[in-house]
């Protein structure tokens, strides 16, 4: 595949051909063929700093529920090789790579770190040429298909941001979450926290704080709204 051809397959439009090429060389290639000017790697180095503040910041705005911690660990999800790779593969990334015959003959076109490489090098490239603008297209809604994979079995994000994004998606609105009752001494005090979605009550929770009984009402909702959606014949 052509660096023309894969352009137009990964809906890519370079002002400056020249990046897109240097993107798509491997230093193997570079090692056969003495008039290959450079290889991707100094553009690996910028598309892999690139990725990092560009997947801080989508999840910094996409989940404004999540703390730190959680943040961290889907960051690490979205821009770790094996993610990484998945994305080049996605674009047939793979297929127009110039590599050297050694690097082409032992399946180097499929091998995840090499294609995580040249996708932070493609990265890279992009943002030399359009800038973040560009990169943010390109790679957003990427972050969103792969986001969603990745939390459907829960395991990555707490309640209360399942719910944030349910809530978000499916009504347009934001949870609101109220403290209905505080009981017990001090030491053992309980905390009874209703989350409400454009005024009608979805779930109830108790805890020892406000925010565990917050993560209880939460996933008091979720469980309700499955339950809706198992009568309605929905998921």
């Amino acid at each position: 595949m052509t660096p023309d051809e894969f352009a137009r397959k990964a809906g890519l439009a370079f002002e400056d051909p020249s990046l897109l090429l240097r993107a798509l060389t491997h230093r193997s290639y570079v090692n056969e063929h003495p008039e290959a000017l450079e290889d991707n790697e100094r553009l690996e180095f910028l598309g892999d700093a690139a990725l990092d503040f560009i997947s801080a910041t989508w999840l910094y705005n996409r989940f404004p529920e999540m703390n730190e911690g959680q943040l961290t660990q889907l960051r690490a999800s979205l821009v770790c090789t094996e993610q990484l790779g998945r994305f080049a593969a996605e674009v047939g990334l793979g297929e127009a790579l110039l590599l050297g015959q050694g690097e082409h003959s032992s399946g180097g076109r499929k091998r995840p770190t090499l294609l995580c490489d040249a996708f932070e090098a493609l990265v890279g490239a992009l943002y030399l040429d359009g800038g973040f603008e560009r990169v943010n297209a390109f790679i957003e809604p990427r972050f969103e298909q792969a986001i969603g994979r990745k939390l459907d079995d829960g395991s990555l994000i707490d309640a209360r941001s399942r719910l944030q994004m349910w809530a978000q998606a499916e009504m347009g609105d934001t949870p609101y979450y109220q403290t209905l009752e505080t009981s017990g001494p001090d030491h053992e005090r309980e905390f009874l926290v209703q989350v409400t979605i454009k005024g009608k009550d979805y779930g109830q929770g108790r805890g020892r704080s406000k925010q565990d009984a917050a993560q209880s009402a939460a996933a008091d909702a979720l469980q309700r709204i499955g339950s809706w959606s198992l009568e309605e014949g929905g998921i």
